[in-house]
């Protein structure tokens, strides 16, 4: 789904730990439903839905099982906690990457076939900065999807109409 692998950023906590400290404050606990789910979430970094994870959580060969309730609870919690983030809605579906742990990215959406590009401008956070600046306004974050057609879509057919077909 991505065409840029941008590399991990190094933390001082584990994904599971910070997971364990959000829910503490919610006088939740880490049950190893949750655990599992946060492992699952953070062994790859591809864009996911709720659906594709289930899946995943599914294929495992541990025996381990998680109610697709647990998952959604999960999920917006571990959005809630800084871990996850939305990113886009494709199909009726929202979809997540990692926000705990990777660096400030954009993202560029084909609206055809809904692949998703990734990518790091500094430039447009520093017009972002200054636009901030200009309205006594403090930027934290931003997060830029920009809509369009990617190169594959925007490729002529390889085969000719027939002639009949013109008619």
């Amino acid at each position: 789904m991505s065409e840029l692998d941008l590399e991990t950023i190094r933390v001082a906590v584990a994904p599971a730990e910070k997971y364990r400290e959000f829910l503490a404050t919610k006088s939740l606990r880490m049950t190893p439903e949750r655990a599992i789910i946060v492992d699952e979430v953070f062994a790859s970094h591809e864009h996911f839905d709720a659906e594709q994870l289930i899946q995943r959580l599914t294929r495992r060969n541990d025996r381990k099982r998680v109610s697709r309730s647990t998952i959604y609870r999960s999920l917006k919690h571990l959005e809630e906690a800084g871990l996850i983030r939305k990113i886009a809605r494709q199909d009726d579906r929202d979809l997540y990457e990692h926000d705990y742990g990777y660096p400030q990215h954009d993202h560029l959406i084909c609206n055809r076939c809904g692949s998703l590009i990734e990518f790091h401008n500094e430039e447009i956070s520093k017009i972002l900065e200054q636009v901030g600046r200009d309205h006594g306004f403090r930027i934290d974050g931003h997060r830029t999807e920009v809509y369009g057609l990617c190169d594959a879509c925007c490729r002529p057919p390889v085969t000719r109409p027939k002639k009949l077909n013109l008619l």
